[in-house]
């Protein structure tokens, strides 16, 4: 079977929540199927894919973005489209299409994030991973906003509602990450995350970070808008109270690009990493790691990876809702945060126990093999076993 891979990222290096899940998909497809990818880059190191990853591939064709937002904006308001659309509209990304499927037969598609559903050719069976509602997410951000960006947020959220119930009703399967997610979207149904427990391990082998004293681990990337409001709330208003008691903690920030709003953070409490080559040591060296997100859509991979990494974890019950931990993290609302902080950092040995249930609990139901199985029967796909066979 010939796969036409899409995606709105690179899904190379693993290293970020949509790269992630769409990395191991593509594996798992791969393994099973000649896959050919269609991607665009936005980082200039994507442009050219390692080849230990195109060794996975049939043909690998990356497409820089390069769009300026005003033009997309222009186009979006123009076609009456969800900018999210417009800003991934490229002639070069619909021709490539074109020549795969024509020149390779394409049995199916796998489309990864919404942006991708406009390059889904005509006439082939499709399967459309949305990851997250991204509707209901610009319909949060509108809730929060004044003015033109609320406009602009209610403008999106209306625009992608009707595009996913659109897409959803003319491709063989809809996904979202979690089940919550699926709700939103009538006849969708959940993929869940996996996580990589041989990689996010306490034991393996990485750099750790030492010399940087007792620490509360955020991370993330960190110009994205619900990360960056996470944090800067943590740091103005919990982060102060859990000071008042244990003076000798500091929170470290990790994840790259940190926006201005971010990098002012950094002081004698607060460290600020930017882009770290690996964040197991960041997690191994933090006593608590927190996700005090206010808007969280899906299953955050930042959770699983500290569980993993056998770290006691505090997250909001906006991080922690797409998860089934069966109380293997501490979930504490914004109000009782810091209480629930320092109660962990008062006795050690919870804590630790806390962080060794959570691993037990990822190894257990968050297997990337099982997360995915299901692929299989939705693409019609034989078991890497009966391939071979």
């Amino acid at each position: 079977m010939d796969i036409l891979f899409l995606a709105h990222r690179v899904p190379f290096p693993p290293d970020r929540g949509d790269k992630i899940r769409s990395f191991h998909i593509l594996r798992h497809l791969a393994a099973r199927a000649r896959v050919h990818l269609v991607a665009f880059a936005d980082d200039s190191r994507d442009l050219d894919p390692p080849a230990e990853f195109r060794a996975l591939l049939g043909e690998c064709v990356v497409v820089e973005r390069t769009k300026p937002r005003w033009r997309a904006g222009v186009e979006a308001l123009a076609g009456g489209r969800p900018l999210s659309l417009a800003a991934f509209d490229d002639a070069r990304v619909r021709a490539a299409v074109a020549r795969i499927v024509r020149e390779h037969a394409i049995d199916r598609v796998y489309a990864f994030s919404g942006q991708m559903a406009q390059y889904l050719p005509q006439g082939v069976p499709a399967v459309m991973d949305f990851v997250d509602a991204d509707s209901a997410k610009f319909a949060a951000f509108a809730e929060d906003a004044s003015g033109v960006a609320r406009w602009m947020y209610r403008r999106e959220a209306r625009l992608l509602g009707a595009y996913e119930r659109a897409v959803t009703a003319r491709v063989g399967a809809s996904l979202f990450v979690s089940a919550e997610e699926a709700a939103l979207v009538p006849g969708a149904r959940a993929l869940e995350n996996g996580i990589d427990t041989a990689f996010f391990d306490p034991a393996a082998a990485f750099v750790p970070v030492v010399g940087q004293g007792r620490l509360i681990v955020f991370t993330g990337q960190m110009d994205y808008k619900p990360n960056v409001d996470a944090v800067v709330g943590f740091a103005r208003d919990v982060l102060p109270l859990i000071r008042a008691r244990h003076s000798n903690v500091r929170f470290a920030i990790v994840g790259r690009a940190p926006v201005r709003e971010v990098r002012a953070l950094a002081g004698e409490a607060v460290i600020v990493t930017g882009e770290v080559p690996d964040v197991r040591g960041w997690l191994a060296a933090a006593e608590l790691v927190v996700a005090p997100l206010g808007l969280a859509r899906g299953i955050q991979n930042k959770v699983l990876e500290a569980m993993a990494m056998a770290r006691a974890v505090v997250a909001s019950p906006a991080a922690a809702e797409g998860i089934d931990h069966a109380g293997s993290i501490c979930v504490a609302a914004k109000a009782s945060m810091a209480q629930a902080v320092n109660t962990l950092l008062d006795e050690p040995a919870s804590a630790n126990s806390l962080g060794l249930r959570a691993r037990a609990r990822v190894q257990a139901r968050y297997a990337w093999d099982a997360c995915l199985a299901p692929l299989d029967t939705l693409i019609e796909l034989e078991t890497p076993a009966k391939v071979a066979a």
